[in-house]
């Protein structure tokens, strides 16, 4: 008979091959592909002017060089002829989990949390195709955007950067209670865990779920909101000290804090509670513009939400009754508004609240902003440079720089004669790998070494 511990024993001595390979070196690290791409032109978001030909040299995932004139040396050349090139896209106020329906509003009561998931993953393909290389995603209904975020950092599908806010936190009743509308044995008496606030003591626990969840930042809603199924677009719906609580909580983790605001007073009560956006902002006053800039609070306009909700309202039965009736009030204020606010001098981030309107029709924003009397060189500063600042990540985005990633769009002609050609993206760079050349999508190998294709909703609370 064979002892009782051979076994363990013929266990461990098989186990040694692999212990031996892990004391054994390490092979070498690939050395990290090193490519030229040729520009006609390049927008210097940091400037705001354009630049001639130059050369930018990316390195793996990072720019290493960017040199005026043609490209030297023996590396591989992406010749992207007259092209102007910029930085990759920044959308500071997207919903990636959910897109615009006239069924929108049953649809949650027949789709699973599943349903939006999968559905993300062609809304971000959408996004990153049209040039927006970074989102930042503000509001989903149960933490999707978390898994969405994470399968695109680990190459599973392709999608921009994302930084998400998951859940929105709110008041009962208010913009962001999920169960507005609801009859009342379906709709329950939502808490903290799911961002629903009543006291400061409630606002600290929301956001350290957050925490817990994996967000990257916390978005509020201090005021009503325009597709919720309630009556104000407008009234205050969270108080000073509670806001005070949300970016006390919120500065403890790292977070910044978004708020949704419509209505002068809500603006007033979130930028003195200290956020450090406030978005849409349709009925902003001159003082709340003076307390802004007197506070360095970001303004994210989303004058393409505004009309693309003002011109559904009037097709009947797209939205609900009190929808429309908000939607028509709204819609054509919003761009007036970013006009004034930028002569006003408040600083102003590009974002679109895309999922209102139909994903990959992000760019049209930079026509609206010009509309609005927005010079053409400072919306795509908005997009780029300011936008990466508002994300608190410039050191990596926002700007054609060495050492930052290599997120690099392309357009012909010049955007600063005519923006509108931002709307038609001929090449598209995320993080060294190209996605889109030719003004078609290519595919490309994911880094987990899955295979990833590229080619070409119900949260509806962003607005």
């Amino acid at each position: 008979m064979l002892p009782a511990r051979l076994p363990l024993t013929l266990a461990l001595l098989a186990l040694l091959p692999a212990a031996m390979a892990q004391d054994a070196p390490a092979p070498p690290p690939a050395a990290a592909a090193i490519r030229v791409l040729h520009c006609g032109h390049l927008f210097d978001s940091v400037a705001g002017k354009l630049l001639g030909e130059t050369s930018i040299t990316v390195t793996g995932e990072r720019i290493s060089a960017v040199t005026p004139g043609a490209p030297t040396g023996g590396a591989k050349v992406i010749e992207l002829g007259d092209a102007t090139c910029l930085p990759g896209l920044i959308d500071a106020h997207t919903h990636l989990t959910g897109e615009t329906s006239p069924t929108g509003y049953s649809d949650q009561f027949r789709w699973n949390i599943a349903d939006y998931a999968i559905r993300s993953t062609v809304y971000a393909r959408r996004t990153l195709l049209a040039g927006f290389t970074t989102v930042r995603n503000l509001g989903d209904s149960d933490g999707e955007s978390i898994a969405l975020r994470n399968a695109i950092n680990a190459g599973i599908v392709p999608g921009p950067h994302i930084f998400t806010a998951a859940q929105a936190i709110g008041s009962t009743g208010g913009h962001a209670d999920p169960s507005d509308g609801y009859r009342k044995d379906l709709a329950g008496d939502p808490g903290p865990t799911v961002g629903i606030i009543n006291s400061p003591e409630d606002a600290w626990k929301a956001v350290r779920q957050h925490y817990k969840d994996g967000a990257d930042l916390i978005k509020i809603m201090p005021s009503g909101g325009v597709l919720d199924e309630s009556a104000s677009v407008d009234n205050a719906q969270l108080t000073v000290p509670e806001i005070q609580a949300i970016v006390a909580a919120a500065h403890d983790y790292g977070f910044t804090v978004a708020a949704h605001a419509h209505g002068a007073e809500a603006i007033r009560r979130a930028v003195l509670g200290g956020v450090d956006s406030i978005e849409h902002g349709t009925f902003m006053n001159d003082e709340d513009m003076k307390l802004m800039v007197a506070h360095g609070t970001w303004y994210v306009p989303t004058i393409i939400a505004g009309k693309f909700v003002g011109e559904k309202a009037k097709v009947p039965g797209y939205y609900p009754p009190q929808v429309a009736k908000k939607a028509l009030m709204v819609g054509p204020m919003i761009e007036a508004t970013a006009g004034r606010a930028y002569r006003a001098g408040v600083k102003i981030a590009f974002g679109t609240d895309a999922a209102v309107y139909p994903h990959g029709q992000n760019a049209k924003e930079f026509e609206y902003m010009v509309q609005a009397g927005i010079p053409a060189a400072y919306a795509i500063q908005a997009a780029t440079a300011h936008a990466a600042q508002l994300l608190k990540r410039d050191k990596d985005l926002g700007s054609v720089t060495p050492g930052k990633y290599a997120d690099i769009v392309a357009v012909h002609g010049n955007p600063l004669a005519d923006i509108t050609v931002l709307q038609h993206m001929a090449f598209v760079m995320k993080a060294g790998t190209v996605y889109e050349e030719n003004g078609a999508a290519v595919h490309v190998a994911s880094t987990d070494a899955q295979t990833a294709s590229v080619a070409q909703g119900a949260e509806l609370q962003g607005y």
